[in-house]
């Protein structure tokens, strides 16, 4: 990735300018600079192009004159705003990462705008090559310094620093999904959490000993079958605690992330068609959206306390593989008969969302899963599905998502979904049948969550269709998406800060 500097303005004399024009722009500034010394070529082309500045739009002018190699500039659309320079600064990315340097010419974006066009490029700018052992040199990007010139750099950096910091999160968590299962399994990613501990959070680790001694008996259910050996992983950040405003559980208690971390399923026993399972690494995204978070809060330092606990295991079939027909009984106490062992991840939170709970004490509670294709299949891959028992935590949630383009749709719960999940001879099946799979599915999670004590908010994101890309976008290229890195940071930054 490149360093990224903001400074004053001043004209490159090498490599690529950025221009970001909104509709209706007059060349002014470098912009203006740059087209007199190149003898109004950047206005001449520009006009010849079409470009006229709509979101979305982009156009390259190769060798202009002067000592510029290239001039892109990206469309802002009709009245710049946060999302729209992030999605700018994305679409220059792929189109200057050739150079070995790049300048954006960012001096009439407010210090806010500026970072946030920077932050676009840097979230477009990820690549996962770290097994690509032939890719030539003409392959790779170049681009190694993006300066940002800005009217305000100082207030333009301050700006950038927490943005930076969340980049970190949702790099760290796009590497654990793009890892392969044979290197990522339950143990290691259960100690790349210890590298959260550099940034202030404290990471506790559950191996098998531990968990069969509390009675994790949903979670090692799925992991019997496979020679890894599963782990829970608690990450605390005291933020609120650090600041001087709460004592480490506070009055209300921290919130808390719950991760899937299915580091690969082959849906055991039931198992899956060998057509696609190669995508199964990625079983284990919701954990990484929960670790990434962890991550941007420690890193820009939020005013918060936050716990991310996720479940770690392979799921695998053995001779020691739980069957279909199987009855486990969870931490709660519950008992569940396992109709689908390709039905694990549901089994996975069970028992990590009631740790949570009993033990933290939560103000509120989101997991994330990689939990259903039912979900793909009423969503397709544009929306996660968000189910909430709390009205004000799943408004909360479908905006943080909308402002950062990680677009959610509340689907229903109710108890008449319910009837799907009665077993003849335990408390609950843990499959309801093809019918609102993915409804069945939290509507079975939902048994976690509320106790004799009460119902706690709760929201769980079925991210099934949103965890890979297939496709670039804007800011996020294919592959590993992070989705819910930047939707639970903003959620905290919002609302449970200060």
């Amino acid at each position: 990735m490149p360093d990224i500097l903001f400074v004053k303005p001043t004209l490159p004399r090498a490599g690529a300018l950025v221009l970001p024009l909104a509709e209706g722009f007059t060349l002014s500034g470098l912009a203006k600079e740059a087209d007199e010394a190149t003898g109004g070529a950047i206005a001449r082309g520009l006009e010849a192009a079409g470009f006229k500045g709509r979101k979305g739009q982009s156009c390259t002018l190769w060798a202009p004159g002067g000592h510029l190699s290239r001039v892109v500039a990206v469309g802002l659309g009709a009245a710049p705003e946060e999302r729209g320079a992030e999605a700018a600064g994305g679409a220059a990315w792929p189109l200057v990462s050739g150079e070995p340097e790049a300048m954006v010419a960012a001096e009439g974006l407010n210090a806010a705008l500026a970072a946030a066009l920077a932050f676009g490029a840097r979230l477009r700018s990820y690549r996962f090559d770290r097994y690509r052992t032939k890719e030539s040199a003409e392959d790779k990007p170049k681009l190694v310094r993006l300066t940002v010139a800005s009217t305000e750099p100082e207030a333009a950096r301050a700006a950038h620093a927490p943005l930076s910091a969340v980049a970190d999160g949702v790099f760290l968590a796009r590497d654990l999904v793009s890892e392969p299962p044979n290197v990522l399994f339950p143990e290691e990613m259960a100690e790349r959490c210890r590298k959260l501990e550099k940034l202030g959070v404290e990471v506790e680790i559950l191996g098998p000993k531990a968990l069969k001694e509390l009675g994790f008996g949903a979670l090692l259910g799925v992991a019997q079958g496979s020679a890894r050996e599963p782990r829970v992983v608690v990450m605390q950040w005291k933020g609120a605690s650090k600041a001087g405003k709460g004592d480490g559980n506070g009055k209300a208690g921290p919130v808390a992330f719950i991760g899937k971390g299915v580091t690969f399923d082959t849906g055991g026993i039931s198992i899956k068609p060998a057509a696609g399972m190669e995508d199964m690494k990625f079983d284990m995204a919701g954990a990484g959206a929960v670790i990434g978070a962890m991550a941007a809060l420690a890193g820009r330092r939020a005013k918060v306390d936050a716990v991310g606990l996720v479940g770690l295991v392979e799921n695998m079939p053995s001779g020691t593989a739980q069957r279909p027909g199987d009855v486990v009984k969870s931490l709660s106490g519950q008992t569940v008969e396992v109709i689908n062992t390709d039905a694990e991840g549901r089994l996975v939170l069970a028992d990590v969302l009631w740790y949570a709970r009993e033990r933290f004490r939560p103000r509120f509670m989101v997991d994330l899963a990689t939990l259903t294709g039912a979900i793909i299949v009423a969503l397709g891959h544009e929306h996660a599905g968000l189910f909430s028992n709390d009205d004000d935590l799943a408004q909360k949630l479908a905006a943080a998502g909308t402002a950062v383009g990680e677009a959610l749709w509340r689907m229903p719960l109710g108890e008449a979904y319910d009837k799907a999940l009665k077993s003849d001879i335990a408390d609950m099946k843990n499959v309801g049948g093809r019918p609102g799979g993915s409804v069945t599915a939290a509507q079975f999670i939902q048994r976690f969550i509320d106790t004799r004590e009460g119902p706690m908010p709760w929201a769980h994101l079925d991210i099934a269709g949103t965890a890979w890309a297939t496709k670039d976008s804007a800011t996020v290229p294919k592959g590993a998406t992070a989705f819910g890195v930047r939707l639970l940071d903003r959620l905290v930054a919002e609302h449970y800060e200060g």
